[in-house]
């Protein structure tokens, strides 16, 4: 069974309609790995559908969203992003110096989730998210950059 195929049954058990708007997004979101922005998504669709109205596709974000069939994150570079909802769930590294992007495995952070349901009755939405930081090379360099300097 292909993605596309999955994402709408998944939205008809919820009980909504597949509309062509949200078969036009969905269609666009199972075609690409990678994040796209709303814009992104629109042009997309748009190539297709020229005359699909914006409002209409960022309506089947907000409910795709909504069902979790579509994650959004914010991945620091100033707009929000949205990825298909993959098993197993997965997370973000980002650097903030050279913006590399490193995926990890959700079961890193499922401990954090438990502890903050135990801990505070908080129960946290960890399906999608980034990590800002530097990495093991920028690190590396800006001690060698610091130590040229400090002599």
């Amino acid at each position: 069974m292909t993605r596309h195929v999955e994402l709408v049954q998944a939205l008809r058990r919820s009980g909504h309609r597949l509309t062509p708007q949200r078969e036009s997004v969905l269609t666009v979101m199972a075609e690409n790995a990678q994040h796209l922005t709303a814009e992104e998504i629109l042009a997309r669709v748009r190539a297709r559908y020229p005359y699909l109205n914006k409002s209409a596709v960022y309506r089947a974000l907000a409910l795709l969203t909504e069902l979790g069939l579509v994650n959004q994150t914010d991945l620091g570079r100033g707009r929000v992003e949205y990825e298909l909802h993959r098993h197993p769930h997965h997370h973000h590294l980002i650097c903030r110096r050279c913006q590399q992007m490193t995926q990890i495995d959700h079961a890193l952070l499922a401990t954090l989730g438990e502890k903050l349901a135990r801990d505070f009755g908080f129960q946290a939405d960890l399906d999608h998210f980034a990590i800002f930081g530097t990495c093991k090379k920028c690190q590396t360099r800006a001690s060698k950059h610091s130590k040229r300097h400090s002599h």
